[in-house]
């Protein structure tokens, strides 16, 4: 008899608090159009949706409850997606901050960057001589010299005042000391499995994306825990699809979405979230595996339902 296919969670992180609106403008800003996105997203296959916001009158990284509130019932009502907040935010705000919409809205899902890195963008000034907003090139500029903190004290921080909202954890995982330090916080009781480890590749002061970096960060996830997490990957800019493609067919769970690329193709702008998630669709179902719905997805990842959120 015929196996049923291997069920791969899709997540779509929507619109970034780290990338600039200038750079494409089918990034969404407003309340109105991270809604839209969500709900796009979802429909075309996203069992999560992964949420940033944003100042919708010059676009910068937004992380008071109030903004996250303008969009958040919409996208509910609208979808039966599994809801992931950030508590990464930008690099410029403090745990403190970035936490704040977590803390008030006890999603199924928040992220938690787990280590202080390099959070280098500056790069993208060579590709870009015009703006929308002045800011924009100063704040890439300033992350030749910026850390993104992370500190053990700010991801238990995070864990801790999280721990009575039934809320669990995407780990985001830039590199192989980061899955070590999310060791310690399971050997330690703060985190429970099923952990739900996110590998981040190609983000400059992160690990790369050869293959080899793929098969690494797995194998020593699986060294470190077993059958006791499920694993998620994402590629930064171009190397999107690719680096999904190897995690996948490696036992993996995608994340599109244009917080992590902006691009469908070579030198093709993402029209939107959901032309994304229809394309790594395609590659998933051509491998010869199906995706999975929310409520799978909260199966899999032993999640409180959308019935026990704030919002």
């Amino acid at each position: 008899m015929a196996q049923s296919p291997r069920k791969v969670i899709i997540t779509c992180a929507v619109t970034g608090g780290i990338h600039t609106p200038t750079m494409s403008p089918h990034l969404p800003i407003t309340p109105n159009e991270i809604a839209e996105a969500a709900i796009g997203a979802a429909e075309a296959g996203a069992a999560i949706i992964h949420l940033h916001a944003r100042n919708p009158e010059d676009g910068r990284p937004n992380q008071s409850p109030e903004a996250f509130a303008a969009f958040l019932p919409r996208i509910k009502q609208s979808t039966n997606a599994v809801v992931n907040l950030t508590t990464g935010g930008s690099p410029t705000m403090l745990a403190e901050e970035r936490v704040q919409p977590a803390l008030r809205f006890k999603p199924e899902v928040a992220s938690l960057n787990m280590g202080s890195m390099n959070f280098a963008l500056f790069p993208m000034l060579n590709r870009y001589q015009t703006w929308k907003h002045d800011w924009e090139p100063d704040y890439l500029e300033k992350t030749r010299d910026v850390v993104f903190r992370n500190t053990f004290k700010d991801i238990e921080y995070i864990l801790t005042s999280c721990s009575n909202n039934g809320t669990r954890f995407e780990f985001e995982c830039y590199d192989i000391s980061h899955l070590y330090n999310l060791a310690h916080f399971l050997d330690r009781g703060l985190v429970k499995p099923p952990l739900f480890v996110q590998s981040v590749f190609g983000i400059l002061g992160g690990i790369g994306t050869h293959p080899e970096d793929v098969v690494h960060m797995r194998r020593t996830a699986d060294r470190l825990f077993g059958d006791a997490y499920r694993w998620s990957v994402l590629g930064a800019g171009r190397h999107q699809i690719p680096v999904l493609t190897m995690a996948a067919a490696m036992g993996g769970n995608v994340r599109v979405g244009l917080e992590d690329s902006l691009w469908i193709g070579p030198g093709q702008l993402a029209e939107s979230n959901a032309a994304q998630v229809t394309r790594i669709r395609q590659v998933l179902e051509g491998l010869g595996l199906a995706v999975a719905t929310p409520d799978e997805a909260r199966e899999m990842l032993s999640l409180k339902g959308g019935d026990q959120v704030d919002f």
